[in-house]
């Protein structure tokens, strides 16, 4: 099997429709020891198939859109928050305590872009809010490498400790991870089926699956944001919601909140969450990409939606899935790296490495925006609340596997791969709000599909909290 195959599988598609897809190949891209090109190629492959599947079902196609990708598009969008200029600045991926440290029996990786996420490493490791770089080397340095990860954890801080793959293995969380489908999928309820909504468009319009579609986005950093940004540019009305206490990165948000709109709601101030219910009464989808229960508290748990929203697609993303001892903890594709033993292999337990991208961020979301839109096709058949479920661990587990990779399909008239002379073919520009703003064009594509999103980023937190289509999709 293909890794196509494989991610299509895992959404529980049609296995004949993976015939569909056809690829360019280009040699050079996301170069690294993992097969690093196969999983972005298969993750950005799956998506627009569940995209064109949905959006045949809704135009009633009588087949299902050719879909095409193309390996200098998935690297340029695996690329994407690297990629972004803001008038003509480059972005600020790290800030300067989210690194490599020597430990004394080896490396720990931290991530502290948030400050509330320094200030709690800070405080674990007995430092002043100002400490300098070099103070918190020579602190770690005094301890192993674990006693890093467990007491910034337990002061809710982020670190982890660098393992082998073998040790990843042998890990109760590896263990576990490792047990688990690529794609979890699960029925809540007998929710009855809701009705299809034809697709109606002009001549020349773009083919929108998830035109109409209500999507309330309760995530941060990247997978998830990648999920619904790439909703949006199928057409949904994707309303990020974020806490007015914690604002999200400006570089982040000017790269993943193209086709979407932001407001900032406090769902501890009465008024706030009746307007955050209102808005969960009218929805289609809920997106969250916070850890295993962080939101459980505001009755946002998969059962407690499907109370309040019979029939709702839910899509949970974390980052060590949430299940085994670490299923409660806070993550990142950079620090789920380091614990699987990715950045041993991509590097060396005395230099470890980085894959080229965040590709089990980017991976990860493409998936999640498939399994959504798998969810919709299957939901007009069978009806029922849909819970979609990713983990970046389990995407490492899928990257890391070790089998034989079977070629990709590459459609008729392939005759080798394409060259590939760098990423600006798949950049353009556009003027907002933000400045000027260069960035990565998306990767998913099919047969009249939509090629660029209709609207760039705005202010963060500064859109009306309200729907703005005129009626819903699902």
């Amino acid at each position: 099997m293909t890794d196509t195959d494989v991610a299509w599988a895992a959404l529980g598609g049609d296995p004949a429709l993976v015939q569909r897809i056809s690829n360019v190949v280009r040699e050079g891209t996301l170069p690294s020891t993992l097969p690093v090109r196969e999983v972005a190629r298969a993750c950005v492959g799956a998506c627009a198939l569940a995209a064109a599947e949905w959006g045949a079902r809704r135009a009633g196609l009588p087949d299902v859109p050719e879909v095409r990708v193309d390996d200098g598009a998935v690297a340029t969008a695996f690329h994407s928050e690297r990629q972004l200029r803001v008038d003509g600045r480059a972005p600020v991926n790290f800030a300067p305590l989210s690194r490599f440290w020597r430990a004394t029996d080896g490396w720990v990786r931290t991530h502290a872009n948030y400050p509330h996420h320094r200030a709690r490493l800070l405080g674990a490791l007995g430092l002043a809010a100002d400490a300098s770089v070099d103070t918190v080397a020579a602190a770690i340095a005094e301890r192993s490498a674990v006693e890093v990860e467990d007491g910034v954890y337990a002061a809710g801080g982020l670190a982890v400790a660098l393992r082998t793959p073998g040790e990843w293995a042998a890990h109760e969380q590896g263990r576990v991870v490792a047990a688990q489908p690529l794609v979890g999928r699960e029925r809540l309820d007998k929710a009855p089926a809701r009705p299809l909504v034809p697709l109606v468009r002009s001549a020349g319009e773009p083919l929108l699956p998830a035109a109409g579609l209500r999507v309330l986005d309760l995530t941060r950093v990247i997978a998830g944001p990648v999920a619904t940004r790439t909703l949006a540019l199928l057409g949904a009305d994707v309303l990020r919601i974020d806490s007015p206490q914690l604002p999200e990165l400006p570089d982040h948000h000017a790269d993943m909140n193209f086709g979407k709109r932001s407001a900032a709601l406090d769902l501890a101030a009465p008024g706030d969450r009746r307007t955050f219910e209102e808005l969960l009464a009218e929805a289609d989808v809920v997106v969250t990409g916070y850890r295993p229960g962080a939101l459980d508290r505001w009755g946002l748990s998969a059962e407690r939606l499907a109370e309040r929203r019979p029939g709702l697609v839910v899509a949970q993303l974390s980052a060590w899935g949430a299940y085994g001892p670490w299923g409660g903890r806070r993550g990142f594709d950079s620090l789920v790296q380091v614990a699987t033993g990715i950045a041993v292999t991509e590097g060396s337990v005395e230099e470890p490495g980085a894959l080229p991208a965040q590709a089990l961020d980017h991976g990860s979301g493409y998936l999640l925006a498939a399994g959504i839109l798998r969810s919709l096709t299957e939901q007009t058949e069978e009806g029922g609340t849909r819970v979609v479920r990713l983990a970046l661990a389990r995407t490492a587990a899928w990257l890391t596997d070790g089998t034989d990779r079977a070629a990709e399909r590459t459609g008729a008239g392939y005759d080798g791969p394409a060259a590939y002379d760098g990423p600006e073919p798949w950049l353009a520009e556009t003027d907002s709000a933000l400045g000027r703003l260069r960035y990565s064009l998306p990767p998913v594509h099919f047969t009249d599909g939509p090629s660029d999103w209709t609207r760039p980023p705005g202010r963060w937190g500064q859109d009306p909290v309200r729907w703005s289509t005129a009626a819903s999709a699902g």
